[in-house]
């Protein structure tokens, strides 16, 4: 079987052959690079320990340091799979989409007409470099002076100019011997139907846009004369030119990459020089059009996280999230976006102009990964003050996260977004007055006004690390205890919502709020609310539990066999779904209540600690009790079974307060 001419090489550029040998192969991360391209691994050909198989993902090949085996993708797929080069093109092109035509003549035909027309291009290229010089295009030179485009910038670009005359090309070319239906088909002239044939471009500065391969496939061509329409044109499609896969500088911009890690996006082929002025090399750019999936392809075959730079304007905006929802199915490891957005009504050549490098250098660090823009989309300016408004908001996430493919990645947004929420939904802190207001906390007959510390930090605030003459105090040593009964209630109610799926979706927004103090236990609830995000309708506890198992990389239920745990009917799987429901609510109730008397303890001790005991014997003893009565009020039934009595747990909350009122008794009074 013959292919056509140019067809491999397509296949080469359309695969990655690191994705491919990826599959062979375990790359060693300290050798590797991913931002560029630089792959290790134990050879695939040989028996070996260390990494000498190197692939340039870049450039598309591969060699080993050990037995010396090396090639390209193809010699990969033939040697690997121990098949013939048609075979191994035939299994890459099912991979990258892409139908083998037959062989025919015709084919071989338009291949050979395609050599010609890039010698054609090239030719086009030194005949405008050559046009800027001469008197015709001294506007031409005035423009790019006042843009700051110097000798070397026009040189690097190639830049040129296209005289104001309708054949001025055409004349050129065909008298080096170019065919003029080759001009036409190039996109270098036009031909109506019914009239003489004109240059396609009259009267612009010239920009060579060039594919991967270095090779002129197209003109980006401005306009300098007032009124002049369109401002921007480029050639249309031809057999070189697809715009919907060409991204302009993306040769050069590709080694720069590759070194710097990353790869810059801009709106326009002035963009992309503006930025090589200021030293930014990795930058290329559309033409003309929005970005589409063949770009990105490309974009991340040149880096993981291209930088994407836009106007901060609407049109802006608006641009970044048809972007975000194109990229979204494809997002993944190594495919990934971020959004750079400049001052209002103004492009990278406009910063570069206004402020020099290190202006456009800030905005590009101060890029924001595409999760920051789907949040302010759906967030910023929206009044969500009602039920039905959050519950609008959770759909509108749950539509953008449902449509990462990735199910890590998917994952990882799961919990980003819960953060979110659950700091966009929290209570404001009240402030100390207010906290101190209530009429368990009655002001001192002292007349001394008590010291105002400020508001806690938000989140649990006995997570917040004591001092060690705190630590020895006999608050604090009262407080072990509440941590460590605080680690069988989180335990409790992880364990039941596993044991019982249907309760844990129902509790689902209790679950999101609650801040587990141990860290192993977070992770367990981390786990299984993502387990339960990606869950079907019709729930399982062995589906529930397995996926759990898989978030977590272990088996969570050694770390949940607690005896009280294990002892407490109303959380075993043979638990109804109501006495189930009933009993992780109230552990839920119990722990709130913990966390309020843990958090008043600290307080207290903070004031004890601080030498301000003067004058709150009374208060700091209502305090303690307030805290601790609230809690008990919770109480209704205990950890183990029904028919215990309620009360029995009343003595341990009685003696935070004796150890309250003795630690005030050992205290020196202040005269």
């Amino acid at each position: 079987m013959q292919l056509p001419p140019g067809f491999v090489d397509e296949l080469r550029g359309r695969v990655s052959l690191a994705q491919i040998a990826g599959r062979r192969v375990t790359w060693d991360p300290r050798k590797s690079n991913a931002a560029r391209g630089d792959w290790w691994a134990p050879c695939p050909f040989h028996q070996e320990k260390t990494a000498s198989f190197h692939v340039d993902d870049a450039k598309g090949f591969y060699y080993c340091f050990g037995c010396h085996a090396k090639g390209d993708v193809l010699d990969f797929v033939r040697e690997t799979e121990n098949v013939g080069f048609i075979e191994a093109v035939e299994r890459l092109a099912a991979e990258a989409g892409m139908a083998i035509p037959a062989a025919d003549p015709v084919a071989a035909a338009r291949a050979a007409a395609a050599t010609g027309l890039v010698e054609a291009m090239e030719a086009a290229v030194r005949f405008y470099r050559g046009q800027l010089t001469g008197a015709r295009a001294a506007e031409a030179r005035a423009y790019l002076e006042r843009r700051g485009l110097g000798a070397e910038a026009i040189e690097r670009f190639e830049i040129g100019y296209a005289p104001d005359g309708r054949t001025v090309l055409i004349e050129h070319l065909t008298g080096k011997g170019f065919e003029l239906s080759r001009l036409v088909e190039a996109g270098l002239a036009g031909k109506p139907e019914h009239g003489t044939p004109y240059d396609r471009f009259r009267g612009r500065i010239m920009f060579p846009i060039r594919d991967a391969r270095g090779r002129a496939i197209a003109f980006g061509a401005r306009a300098i004369a007032p009124g002049q329409e369109p401002k921007y044109l480029n050639s249309p499609e031809t057999p070189l030119f697809d715009k919907s896969r060409t991204l302009y500088n993306a040769g050069p911009a590709g080694a720069a990459a590759r070194k710097a890690g990353t790869v810059i996006v801009t709106e326009g082929y002035m963009d992309v020089i503006a930025l090589a002025r200021a030293g930014i090399a990795h930058a290329v750019a559309p033409l003309g059009t929005a970005i589409t999936e063949r770009q990105l392809e490309a974009l991340w075959k040149l880096a993981p996280e291209p930088v994407v730079a836009l106007d901060g304007d609407n049109a802006g905006l608006a641009a970044a999230q048809r972007l975000i929802d194109l990229a979204l199915p494809h997002l993944g490891a190594g495919r990934s976006l971020r959004f750079a957005l400049l001052p209002p009504g103004q492009d990278p050549d406009d910063v570069v102009r206004n402020g020099g490098p290190a202006a456009i250098a800030a905005v590009l660090a101060g890029s924001r990964p595409v999760i920051d823009l789907i949040w302010s989309r759906e967030t910023e300016g929206q009044v969500l003050d009602s039920p039905e408004r959050r519950a609008a908001l959770d759909a509108r996430l749950r539509g953008h996260v449902g449509r990462i493919a990735d199910a890590s990645l998917r994952a990882h947004w799961e919990a980003e977004i819960r953060t979110r929420r659950a700091a966009l939904f929290a209570p404001a802190p009240k402030a100390p007055a207010e906290r101190r207001s209530h009429g368990a906390f009655p002001p001192s007959g002292t007349g001394k006004r008590r010291r105002n510390r400020g508001d806690f930090p938000p989140g649990p605030i006995f997570l917040a690390p004591a001092a060690p003459s705190t630590r020895r105090s006999l608050l604090a040593q009262s407080q072990e205890g509440l941590f460590a009964e605080e680690r069988v209630r989180e335990s409790a109610i992880l364990a039941g919502c596993l044991n019982h799926p249907e309760v844990a979706v129902r509790l689902e927004p209790r679950l999101e709020r609650l801040a587990c103090r141990c860290g192993n236990l977070e992770q367990i609830r981390a786990a299984l609310l993502s387990a339960l995000a990606d869950a079907p309708d019709n729930l399982s506890r062995a589906a529930i539990a397995a996926a759990v198992r898989a978030r977590l990389g272990r088996d969570p239920d050694s770390e949940l066999a607690l005896g009280q745990i294990r002892a407490n009917p109303h959380l075993a799987p043979s638990a109804s779904l109501e006495q189930a429901a009933r009993a992780i609510g109230e552990e839920l109730d119990r722990h709130a209540a913990l966390a309020g008397r843990a958090a008043e303890v600290l307080e207290a001790t903070a004031d004890v600690e601080a030498g301000q005991s003067d004058g709150l014997d009374h208060g700091l003893t209502e305090r303690v009790r307030a805290a601790a009565e609230a809690e008990h009020a919770t109480y209704t039934r205990p950890l183990a079974d029904d028919g215990a009595d309620p009360g029995l747990e009343g003595p341990e909350f009685l003696s935070v307060i004796a150890a309250s009122e003795a630690l005030l008794a050992r205290k020196p009074r202040r005269r």
